[in-house]
């Protein structure tokens, strides 16, 4: 984990806070942007960059999960619960974002050598793991979760987090999301619920995760703090960070990420046309 850590020493981290957006902040800006400060930071025109989001009530699907056989049935289901649904520009599967979820980017130039993908992950577990001390994170696959990985964070075999990459040129971008609070395994169930009318009993080409809501928990939940929030975290992310990784500014986009974001942003919007026609 040492050598994790070790990316994540900059001469500066830039400190972009979106996790105050409210309900009216569209979830397709997001991956628009974190590919905008992907293509900055890798250009050398932007420092290394870390980025807070949250997105109210919505359901981001992988590319993998447009090819459900009963898709347009699934899309209903999270539609009459009251989801708004986009598909995003990257691998993995279905994910659900409210306001108790926190999602974080750490942006970073890729080095001559490039970052091995595991130490891209490492040291994001690296990051959550100091800041919650007194607590035993675990990164495995959690088998019933929903979108499962080999850097799924968990607390007692619960799952908490996910962890995934983007690399765009020379940048990476390292990506999480972490129930805060209220209930994982209602946010499971809803995912369960999505993938049943989807997929129903029919023979598919990808494999779907079959979803069991209590593998699946938020951290106020896993740490016995009811009262814990979403600006709780940040700040205990942004103490974290400065204490392994260096100095924070707090920072807007800049005019040239900015221009760069127009015409990703233009991509997301064409990319969900095309899902879901």
């Amino acid at each position: 984990m040492d050598q994790s850590k070790d990316l994540l020493r900059r001469p500066i981290w830039r400190f972009i806070d979106q996790s105050a957006y409210g309900p009216g902040f569209n979830p397709i800006y997001s991956f628009a942007a974190d590919d905008a400060l992907c293509m900055a930071v890798g250009a050398e025109k932007s420092p290394s960059t870390v980025r807070a989001w949250v997105h109210h009530d919505t359901v981001v699907l992988g590319i993998q999960d447009t090819k459900l056989p009963y898709l347009k049935d699934g899309l209903q289901v999270l539609k009459d619960a009251g989801f708004h649904v986009i598909v995003r520009n990257s691998g993995g599967l279905a994910v659900m974002l409210d306001e108790g979820v926190l999602n974080l980017s750490l942006i970073m130039p890729d080095m001559e050598k490039g970052i091995d993908i595991d130490r891209g992950y490492g040291a994001m577990y690296a990051l959550i793991c100091h800041m919650f001390p007194d607590a035993k994170i675990d990164a495995y696959e959690i088998v019933g979760s929903y979108c499962p990985g080999s850097y799924d964070l968990s607390i007692g075999g619960k799952k908490f987090a996910g962890i995934s990459q983007r690399r765009l040129r020379k940048g990476v971008a390292v990506q999480i999301y972490l129930c805060v609070n209220g209930s994982g395994a209602d946010r499971a169930e809803q995912i369960r619920a999505f993938y049943e009318a989807a997929k129903r009993d029919a023979d598919t080409k990808w494999i779907y995760p079959d979803i069991q809501p209590e593998v699946m928990a938020s951290l106020a939940e896993l740490i016995g703090s009811p009262q814990l929030t979403v600006q709780d975290v940040i700040i205990r992310f942004l103490q974290s960070l400065k204490e392994i990784g260096g100095p924070l500014e707090g920072s807007a986009m800049t005019a040239f990420e900015a221009d760069m974001f127009d015409g990703y942003l233009t991509r997301m919007i064409e990319r969900n046309e095309k899902a879901f026609g």
